[in-house]
């Protein structure tokens, strides 16, 4: 898969988990269909992917993070710069092929630039390269 492929898919996942947080009696999945008509079957699998292993490893994941942040609870981080960083997380630590560490940052850098606030780019490099040291 092409890496402007895995980044829609990044980018797909992100737009997913950020809607199950505030409807979260709708499924991920029918998130997903939405976009299966009018994007590459390859992008909407690995979105799959990417929103399924957050989910399955979501307390892990989170347990990295806040480990990371000396002065930000998970909660209490901005929704969208959350599951950015739960995306990279999974891609470097608990994906069954994981990515380096800087390229899943750098993804995350820049999809942070496209969806976060004037700050997401910088935490989320910051809060990730703790989690690639530390972790």
């Amino acid at each position: 898969m092409k890496l402007t492929a895995r980044r829609q898919a990044r980018e797909l996942a992100l737009q997913v988990l950020f809607q199950t947080e505030f409807a979260p009696q709708i499924s991920y999945q029918t998130f997903l269909e939405v976009f299966e008509q009018s994007v590459d079957p390859d992008v909407v699998n690995y979105a799959d992917l990417l929103v399924t292993g957050v989910n399955e490893n979501k307390a892990a994941i989170d347990g990295k993070i806040q480990s990371s942040s000396a002065h930000w609870k998970v909660e209490r981080m901005a929704t969208i710069d959350r599951n950015i960083l739960r995306i990279a997380v999974y891609e470097m630590k608990f994906a069954s092929d994981p990515i380096k560490e800087n390229i899943a940052i750098n993804e995350a850098v820049e999809i942070a630039k496209k969806f976060g606030t004037t700050e997401s780019a910088s935490f989320v490099n910051g809060l990730l390269d703790q989690v690639g040291k530390v972790n």
